[in-house]
């Protein structure tokens, strides 16, 4: 009896972790990762389990840009970077420097004291502009606009990639009514 629970227990927890769903505050759900232009446009997406944290996504995200130009390869590679404090890392600051990004990341408090404990071993302290984190809000509004559809909203899907799949669809409506709007 005792190994047959266990059995279902495992099969469970199987299937939650293939649809992409983890524990959070709202019970089983799902995490949308997401990087925005400044006009809150929809560039890249990355979904995870709920429990899932936010900074090491960061670079998956990264990755996933491609903004395509009238001509030549597709722009991988944004000139600045907002962000808030869940990812102020050292690895993603040092893949935003090794790349050439500027970030506009606050550092954690518990990182500059960490940095300031050091003394001069700790490093310069972490610059950002504060303009541009101002923008940093263009993710919480596109986040807005996604989840004005319902089945976004509430993931009404079963597989991750139908839910993916609504996720694409509902940033395309987002993409052609701005491109439509600044037509003549």
């Amino acid at each position: 009896m005792r190994e047959e629970r266990r059995r279902v227990r495992r099969r469970r927890k199987l299937r939650l972790k293939a649809a992409l769903l983890g524990r959070s505050r709202g019970g089983q759900t799902s995490k949308v990762h997401l990087a925005a232009d400044r006009k809150c446009r929809p560039l890249a997406f990355v979904l995870t389990a709920g429990q899932a944290a936010d900074s090491p996504q960061f670079i998956p995200v990264l990755k996933k840009i491609r903004v395509r130009g009238p001509v030549g390869r597709p722009r991988t590679r944004p000139d600045a970077v907002a962000g808030d404090k869940a990812y102020s890392s050292r690895g993603n600051r040092a893949h935003l420097r090794k790349r050439g990004i500027k970030p506009v990341i606050p550092e954690k408090v518990d990182q500059a004291a960490n940095r300031k404990k050091k003394g001069s071993r700790g490093g310069r302290p972490v610059g950002h502009d504060a303009d541009l984190y101002k923008e940093r809000n263009t993710v919480e509004r596109l986040i807005n606009k996604l989840k004005a559809w319902r089945g976004i909203a509430t993931r009404y899907d079963k597989t991750p990639d139908s839910y993916l799949a609504g996720l694409h669809l509902r940033a395309s409506m987002i993409w052609i009514k701005d491109l439509t709007r600044g037509a003549p």
